[in-house]
């Protein structure tokens, strides 16, 4: 109920100001959120085997690679940390940044299609995908649209599900994250612990 009531007060103009926009996404460091986020991304791509631009925020997989952005899976090696151990800020190099709109154009001619997901429901593209994902990516949603760490563990597993055997899935949340905002709605969100994501990706 309460994460209903949340998304139907949901502002969609104001999250992205709230995460988007300085401070939260001043790029003239990596101690703000965002560019730390994308240097985080951007090596953990490396770190299963694709590229990264020089810039370290435009992640790229090998041609013909499915990426099916949702978001949210990652196996974890025993022993792996959650977060690239390279992962602290640090300051971004001074080079000429390229334009968004040239970013924006980039963007748009890679997308095959965009496609309607439902997590907490099996298969949660409506039949299951053929041919299975490479990939999968999950940014702050699962923790999102979960309202405890069961109905977290579930939707996982339905994502993991696109997966081929062996491809990849990458989480990027917030642990401990109880709720975030967008204009005058304040949404739940479940709080987790590393254990609790731990144990979802071994069951997943």
């Amino acid at each position: 109920a309460a994460l209903r009531e949340g998304y139907e007060r949901f502002e969609p103009r104001a999250y992205l100001h709230n995460n988007y926009l300085p401070p939260r996404a001043d790029f003239s460091s990596e101690d703000f959120v965002v560019p730390w986020k994308l240097r985080c991304l951007a090596e953990t791509f490396a770190s299963v085997g694709t590229r990264s631009t020089p810039k370290g925020a435009q992640p790229h997989f090998p041609v013909g690679t499915r990426l099916i952005p949702t978001g949210s899976q990652f196996h974890v090696p025993a022993g792996a940390r959650l977060t690239p151990a390279g992962c602290q800020p640090r300051r971004l190099s001074r080079r000429r940044r390229e334009p968004w709109q040239t970013k924006e154009r980039r963007l748009r001619s890679r997308l095959r299609r965009i496609l309607p997901i439902d997590v907490p429901r099996p298969p949660p593209l409506g039949a299951p995908l053929q041919p299975p994902a490479d990939a999968v990516l999950s940014a702050f949603c699962l923790e999102a649209v979960s309202p405890d760490v069961g109905a977290f563990a579930r939707a996982l597993g339905h994502v993991a599900s696109l997966l081929r055997p062996g491809g990849h899935a990458l989480l990027l949340g917030a642990l401990g994250e109880s709720f975030y905002l967008a204009g005058a709605a304040r949404l739940p969100v479940v709080p987790l612990a590393e254990g609790d994501v731990r144990r979802a990706l071994s069951d997943a």
